[in-house]
């Protein structure tokens, strides 16, 4: 466990600046087979606040959202997960493949945002896991700063698709109303083509 006192003593100086914060929990899925790495992660996300769930392989993980195509996950609590965080480099599944089977065999899961995390700087398999989908790759160790990042775009997220949805009950109304004759733009901006698109992650393309 030495590494992974080593690497909070790193991060130290970006705990101390963290204070506690009130906004709903985030439920964060993290996928690594390295115990080191997981722990890690972890401590990360609780001290930013986050529930975590963490696995040991992207097999595991298929199960605990149910798409194994088996019956039941592995009895953890079934609470939504709003993030998923994998390694890239697993036995038996890799973080790749991972992304792929949430990403194309899901319609639940695919618009959870998916990171994936790598102590090796391959440019080809960042590239390939950007466009497969997924939100942002990390290099390892993962900081503070990465995970705060990261819970703050969630958030905005979670703000803008509550106010979408807010918006749509609004335009029902409005429109299904026996009182109203016509549905303008002006009046009532029935057009779907309004709602608001949210934009990726502005640093999904960086190089780090």
């Amino acid at each position: 466990m030495a590494i992974v006192d080593e690497v909070f003593r790193q991060n130290l100086p970006e705990m101390m600046e963290e204070s506690p914060c009130v906004a709903p929990q985030l439920h964060v899925l993290a996928v690594d087979d390295s115990l080191v790495d997981r722990k890690v992660i972890e401590r990360l996300l609780k001290i930013s606040s986050c529930k975590v769930t963490v696995v040991d392989s992207g097999t595991r993980a298929l199960q605990y959202l149910g798409l194994d195509g088996e019956n039941g996950s592995l009895g953890f609590d079934s609470v939504k997960v709003n993030l998923i965080m994998t390694d890239y480099s697993m036995p038996g599944m890799t973080g790749y493949e991972l992304l792929k089977k949430i990403k194309q065999e899901s319609s639940v899961f695919r618009e959870i945002p998916v990171v994936v995390m790598s102590s090796e700087n391959v440019l080809t398999r960042i590239d390939r896991c950007l466009e497969e989908g997924a939100e942002e790759f990390l290099l390892k160790p993962v900081k503070l700063s990465d995970v705060t990042r990261l819970k703050d775009f969630i958030m905005r997220r979670k703000v803008k698709e509550g106010e979408k949805r807010s918006h749509k009950r609004r335009r029902s109304l409005d429109c299904g109303s026996p009182l109203s004759i016509t549905c303008s733009p002006l009046s009532h901006p029935c057009d779907p083509s309004s709602s608001s698109v949210l934009s990726p992650l502005s640093t999904k393309k960086a190089r780090l």
